[in-house]
């Protein structure tokens, strides 16, 4: 049986380091703007920049979280396709992962 307190550990620790980087990310996003028009537009891009790295921060959450849960209900390294173990090596690369190697090779 895998041991997934290893696991929970790595994935809590990225969960803290993504919610203080999201939180960050929205603090810039408030904070006043240039009234200096090429100033603002320069700030603008930098927002969009913002923007979509919180999006990528927020789905990278949301796969935690899935794992999360696959930890506590114990579904934790099983691919949720095909229904195989998913290898230690997968694991310790992407831990948040729901799929083995040759099923995520399929769905990409």
């Amino acid at each position: 049986m895998l041991d997934t307190s290893h696991y929970h550990a790595r994935l809590m620790r990225r969960l803290g380091t993504l919610d203080a980087r999201l939180h960050a990310i929205e603090t810039e996003l408030d904070a006043p703007r240039s009234a200096d028009w090429e100033e603002l537009a320069v700030e603008r891009e930098g927002d969009e920049v913002l923007e979509s790295l919180g999006q990528t921060g927020e789905l990278e959450i949301a796969r935690i979280r899935a794992a999360l849960a696959r930890i506590r209900d114990g579904s934790f390294g099983i691919c949720t396709v095909c229904g195989e173990p998913i290898s230690t090596e997968r694991l310790e690369v992407l831990p948040e992962t729901p799929m083995c190697r040759v099923c995520a090779a399929q769905t990409a």
